[in-house]
């Protein structure tokens, strides 16, 4: 059996507090003026700049969660979390783009070693980009590994990235064996881009489709979605930390929750500086000494403070629990995925409500605040941050029906 998890050592040497996490929060805090300034430019681009791509590689930030025996960080979770709110706080799309990439490092360390080797031994700074969307793919079993066809949309950074990882639903003749949900590590050479990102929102991550014909798959590039829900899977005997035992997909929310958070910050330190200083158009009275602003200012705080909290207590209590051999119940899982969509929609509201608070001035494109307001509701238009269907799963898992969610 392998033993998953460490010593004391272990759960604190990475965590919050600690000299590695604060050098990378500081190392993404440090880009936020940067950021701000090419966000324009990232529009423009339809995906982030070379540039900027070379400052999140060179502070070492896609390689935060990767193990430290291919020289990553092997930071806490929450980390993703904290780098994408502070990276988000200068451009949404960055934020974006460096959660989803950072979290492969992360998913690739649950993979079998050979894979890791296939991917780190030759470039341990290499990209990955991913798209889960399993009835996007057909797979059926072959000797050794598996034939892979299908197009998937949303692929965040494809360009940049010499690997992608894909969701498929593999087929089988035999009704009695269900259906099986996997994961497919393949090279950019086995896979095409299609260039159809033109969104409103998110404009610079260029999350366009990708699509595989036949493609042979070997079985040490795949893993089970049933290997990821949480305890030791196949990359657990070259990577014991329990950072790798976390249920994935019952977490997937907070992969990208940071992004809506470092965004509605910065919405609301921008709607408090102006306030600050800022007359009323029509009689000159200073906005700051309005009682509306000063009631959406504590509304949109509240709202944000309270996202915050969500999401990085569930990050730490659930890799607490796995440095304790623990593994989440349904109903346990379920609230992940609850909180975290819940989390993102507090964000999406803080937004929306300064938006408009903001009246006429938040109608030019020259702002930042027209952008902040896109980009939350591009983000919230993410299907696991949709209430609806993430609550709808807890409310039946607590009622004793079971769950639609099969990633679960």
């Amino acid at each position: 059996m392998v033993q998953v998890g460490g010593g004391p050592d272990a759960a604190t040497a990475a965590g919050p507090g600690s000299d590695s996490y604060s050098v990378m929060i500081a190392r993404a805090r440090a880009l936020v003026p940067v950021l701000r300034e090419r966000a324009s430019r990232t529009e423009d681009l339809r995906r982030l700049p070379p540039e900027t791509e070379r400052d999140l590689h060179d502070a070492g930030l896609f390689r935060i969660l990767q193990p430290r025996r291919v020289g990553g960080s092997e930071l806490d979770y929450v980390a993703l979390v904290d780098c994408a709110d502070a990276l988000g706080q200068g451009d949404a799309s960055v934020s974006w783009n460096f959660a989803n990439l950072a979290s492969h490092h992360w998913m690739l360390a649950m993979f079998a070693p050979e894979a890791q080797n296939a991917v780190w031994g030759k470039d341990p700074d290499t990209l990955i980009a991913s798209s889960f969307i399993f009835p996007a793919g057909r797979a059926r079993k072959v000797d050794d590994g598996y034939i892979l066809s299908g197009h998937w949309p949303f692929s965040s950074g494809v360009e940049a990235c010499e690997w992608n990882m894909l969701a498929s639903i593999v087929a089988s003749d035999d009704e009695a064996d269900g259906v099986e949900y996997r994961l497919f590590l393949l090279n950019k050479l086995d896979y095409s881009v299609k260039d159809t990102w033109n969104a409103t929102g998110l404009r610079g991550t260029g999350s366009n489709d990708v699509q595989v014909t036949d493609a042979f798959v070997p079985e040490h590039m795949t893993v089970a979605v049933a290997d990821l829900a949480g305890g030791p899977t196949p990359g657990s005997v070259v990577n014991p930390n329990a950072l790798y035992a976390l249920p994935v997909f019952s977490l997937f929310p907070y992969v990208l929750s940071g992004v809506g958070l470092g965004n509605a910050q910065a919405c609301l330190d921008d709607y408090v500086e102006i306030a600050r200083h800022r007359a009323s158009t029509y009689n000159r009275a200073k906005i700051g000494d309005l009682q509306s602003t000063q009631i959406k200012i504590a509304e949109a705080s509240a709202k944000t403070d309270a996202a915050r909290l969500i999401m990085r207590t569930n990050c730490i209590e659930v890799l607490a629990d796995a440095r304790r051999g623990h593994i989440p119940n349904m109903a346990a899982k379920t609230k992940l995925r609850r909180d975290g969509a819940f989390a993102v929609n507090l964000c999406t509201d803080a937004v929306s409500l300064l938006f408009t608070a903001s009246g006429a001035r938040s109608l030019f494109t020259s702002g930042t605040l027209q952008r902040q307001f896109r980009d939350a509701h591009a983000v919230n238009s993410h299907l696991a941050f949709n209430f609806d269907a993430a609550g709808t799963n807890y409310g039946r898992v607590v009622l004793g029906l079971p769950s639609e969610n099969l990633t679960l």
